[in-house]
């Protein structure tokens, strides 16, 4: 199984047109947060739209840039991963939207309670030794992919438990423009391919014999 995931759209068409040829040919496409920019239902729908013009199935999480009408949007075209685990193929995806408090007011933002008690409950959801990858717009804590101008770590602790404790194979992410690029917590990849005006998506394989996960750009495979 081939997997797609592009991270912080805002609403950028031309960046899903350049994407198209390797977005027809994934067999799932991740979509991991920020559709819009400040957005709501009209804005989703348009990128949403042109999304679907070439991808064969698309899960998708809200980001901290998205009103909360897009999270019922995904939803009612049942696409929305937030806060829900789903089996595609052997392999769970176990998604969670939105970020912490950002220095200007974003539209979707948690408390690391509030993440803790999310992630507690979707790991709930997933049994202990199944293939999981998590799908969060926040970044967990102390990598190189929540490093801001300045070098101050903005990640989320709870994420990074989460991570420790139930050791999903991959975290997919995105939120922080400036962090693309790959890390580790113990064995689960971190990766954060940046936004999509970068040109920058994540490519993934599932296979009996493992993840393949690499970081593209601007439509290479």
């Amino acid at each position: 199984m081939e997997i797609i995931a592009v991270s912080d759209i805002h609403g950028d068409m031309a960046g899903i047109e350049r994407l198209a040829p390797v977005l027809s040919e994934a067999d799932l496409v991740l979509v991991l947060g920020d559709i819009t920019n400040f957005g709501g239902r009209k804005e989703a729908t348009a990128v949403l739209d042109r999304l679907e013009r070439y991808s064969k199935r698309i899960l998708a999480i809200p980001g901290n840039c998205d009103r909360p009408e897009v999270g019922a949007l995904l939803s009612e075209r049942g696409l929305n991963l937030d806060q829900r685990a789903v089996e595609v193929g052997g392999l769970w995806l176990a998604g969670l939207g939105g970020s912490l408090p950002c220095p200007g007011r974003t539209l979707m933002e948690y408390s690391e309670q509030e993440l803790a008690q999310a992630l507690k409950v979707l790991g709930d959801e997933i049994s202990e030794g199944w293939p999981f990858i998590l799908v969060c717009h926040q970044p967990p804590q102390g990598t190189n992919l929540d490093k801001v101008f300045g070098g101050l770590h903005v990640g989320s602790r709870a994420i990074r438990e989460f991570i420790e404790k139930r050791k999903p194979l991959a975290c997919f992410c995105g939120h922080i423009h400036e962090a693309l690029g790959r890390d580790e917590i113990g064995g689960t990849i971190i990766v954060n391919p940046g936004p999509l005006h970068k040109g920058g998506y994540i490519l993934c394989g599932w296979h009996e014999t493992g993840l393949k996960v690499e970081i593209k750009r601007d439509g290479k495979r």
